[in-house]
């Protein structure tokens, strides 16, 4: 099932799903040392988006920030490994996209550029790297 909120309106359970699953998947299986939470998840402008199962884990994951001169930032974007194959992150990015008006922008790893280009994000930037990962800046506007 498709959630969205924003911080206070997480469960501890939600919350906890879905720092467990950014942390399995960013810091254990992408091997990144960081600090996930970064406090960009208790803006008051930021919300959450999800799928859970019936059970309440979170089979998919991304944030939406409000960022300066009215744009907004997604990324967080994360699906469990069990949950791989299935459409969840690219449904989970077309319900983002409806929620946010004007200009989106993201840090893509560099090897999902044609994925994020198939939501109409652009390269806008220098390509960088973060925990030894390439990124590039991507916009999208509207």
């Amino acid at each position: 099932m498709l959630h969205t909120g924003v911080f206070d309106e997480l469960t501890a359970a939600t919350l906890y799903a879905i720092l467990r699953l950014r942390a399995e998947v960013f810091v254990v299986e992408q091997a990144c040392a960081y600090l996930d939470p970064d406090g960009r998840d208790l803006e008051p402008g930021t919300r959450h988006c999800w799928f859970a199962a019936d059970d309440g884990e979170v089979q998919a994951y991304l944030r939406i920030t409000a960022e300066a001169h009215d744009e907004h930032r997604i990324g967080r974007v994360v699906t469990a490994p069990a949950a791989r194959g299935r459409g969840l992150a690219a449904d989970l990015m077309r319900h983002a996209l409806t929620l946010v008006p004007g200009t989106v922008i993201l840090h893509a790893q560099a090897q999902l550029l044609s994925y994020y280009a198939g939501f109409g994000f652009f390269p806008h930037g220098s390509p960088f790297f973060e925990d030894d990962i390439p990124h590039v800046p991507m916009r999208l506007a509207r």
